[in-house]
């Protein structure tokens, strides 16, 4: 076997969420052997690949994707080999799923099982979200076991009752397990009693088609559930992290909390971002079922003031593949039809677009890289992600924060006829995407790598954090 490292990244400018340098990477059997800076001669190696004027960042870290999920009567038409493909397109080289249990016959631990079975087809490293729905004797065990899996997180939501929601007692008690198997409470927060009635006066009065979806859910009913939540997690000592967080009250809440030492976490998604209720009022507004719904104008504004003020700590895609076929079958009803966008692919631009109109056009890259790949793998007790660093995976990145590409759904990799962002002209795109130490990415072109994605088992949620304090990174690479 030759000691020729397989690949060089060279002259590029490293950045990571604290700071850049310029450097050659250096990537020996899918990890980062060492970075070797710029003004010392470019090492040997199998390909070299110049990067001189260009960035290199961490690969994405998708702390919220659905794949292949069943919810009801329908099913996502992707699969592991489509969406991996898509997010490495998209330059994310991990993403993380959910194991829900389908139906009340499902385990948590058996919905797990059958995800990580089904994720062998992935072209892209993948770890997993737990789901419980409702509360039995034997929940205590299978978290136990989850835990040995490496999955140390746990979703569980507070509205879509019949399906997947968990009542109060289940909440309560699932977050007092996971500070015993030191693992992170996942909260899709809705006040499910808010949305309900809402959405019945709604219906009494006839309004409830796709055009009406953003009145049937009140802000209020996110950030009532967020303040409940908040005080459960108080009670327990439960770290906690909300998924898609659509209004500044529900990150405000957060914030509030953490200031008084809460271990306590925002997500938001692109959309939230980029798109307001008036996207109802359109010709196509069955394209912006997903739940929350989007916002009006002047809470698009603030929610990204919150995350140009650092308030918001990760932004990842809640990628849900349906079609418009499935979408359009039953508009009329929004109670009827499924709720969720395709977002994988373009998670990267949309964040970093968003970033550039909340900063006026002069974004940090570091705080895209913190929001983008850091903080997801960090929060999420990913080891070896998220940082371009000795020893870490080799999973970079060669972004261009100046292109812009117009968004053509068709043209896209997600395995659906659309996407939400279609006809945007979006800034900041991958040119070359490595992960795991192959180049899947480049001028020629997508290069499949075959069924290669690693199952990621993450650590424990304190472990994590006591790891990542520990690791000494060279002070050149936190120089500006």
């Amino acid at each position: 076997m030759s000691d020729t490292p397989e690949l060089v990244i060279a002259n590029g400018t490293v950045v990571n969420s604290f700071g850049r340098q310029q450097a050659h990477v250096v990537v020996r059997e899918g990890r980062i052997d060492r970075l070797v800076d710029a003004t010392e001669p470019i090492p040997a190696g199998t390909r070299i690949i110049d990067a001189a004027g260009r960035l290199v960042i961490p690969g994405g870290v998708d702390g919220h994707c659905h794949v292949a999920q069943i919810t009801g009567r329908f099913r996502t038409l992707d699969d592991y080999r489509t969406t991996s493909t898509a997010a490495l397109w998209g330059g994310t080289t991990t993403i993380i799923d959910f194991g829900i249990p389908r139906d009340a016959r499902e385990t948590p631990l058996d919905a797990v099982l059958s995800k990580k079975a089904l994720a062998r087809e992935s072209r892209c490293d993948v770890a997993l979200h737990g789901s419980v729905v409702s509360w039995d004797e034997t929940v205590p065990w299978q978290l136990e076991q989850l835990a040995a899996e490496g999955v140390r997180s746990v979703k569980m939501y507070t509205t879509n009752r019949g399906s997947t929601m968990a009542n109060g007692d289940t909440i309560l008690k699932v977050m007092r397990e996971m500070v015993r198997l030191d693992g992170l409470t996942y909260i899709h927060a809705e006040h499910d009693a808010i949305i309900a009635d809402c959405t019945a006066q709604h219906a009494e009065d006839g309004r409830i088609g796709i055009e009406h979806l953003h009145r049937t859910r009140p802000e209020l009913a996110e950030e009532v559930s967020v303040k409940e939540t908040l005080a459960m997690a108080e009670y327990t000592g439960a770290p906690v992290y909300f998924v898609h967080q659509s209004t500044p009250g529900a990150v405000d809440l957060v914030t509030e909390a953490r200031s008084h030492g809460q271990e306590a976490y925002s997500e938001t998604c692109p959309h939230y971002l980029t798109l307001d209720e008036s996207v109802y009022g359109s010709v196509m507004p069955e394209w912006y079922a997903c739940c929350p719904p989007m916002r009006s104008p002047e809470t698009v504004a603030a929610l990204r003031k919150r995350l140009a003020d650092g308030a918001i700590h990760t932004v990842a895609s809640d990628h849900s593949c349906y079609d418009l076929t499935q979408k359009r079958e039953r508009t009329d009803d929004i109670r009827e039809m499924p709720h969720g966008l395709p977002g994988v692919e373009t998670r990267m631009p949309v964040t970093f677009t968003a970033m550039l109109e909340a900063a006026g056009g002069e974004a940090r890259v570091e705080d895209f890289v913190e929001i983008f790949a850091a903080g997801p793998a960090r929060i999420n007790a990913l080891p070896r992600k998220g940082t371009i660093a000795a020893g870490f995976d080799a999973d970079l990145v060669i972004f261009d924060p100046a292109e812009q590409r117009t968004v053509d759904g068709d043209a896209l990799h997600m395995g659906t006829d659309f996407s939400p962002f279609d006809g945007r002209t979006l800034t900041g795109w991958p040119a070359v995407v490595v992960s795991a130490g192959r180049v899947v990415l480049d001028s020629n072109g997508f290069h499949d790598p075959g069924p290669v994605g690693r199952f990621v088992p993450r650590l424990g949620f304190h472990e994590h954090q006591a790891d990542i304090a520990s690791v000494q990174i060279p002070a050149a690479q936190t120089t500006r």
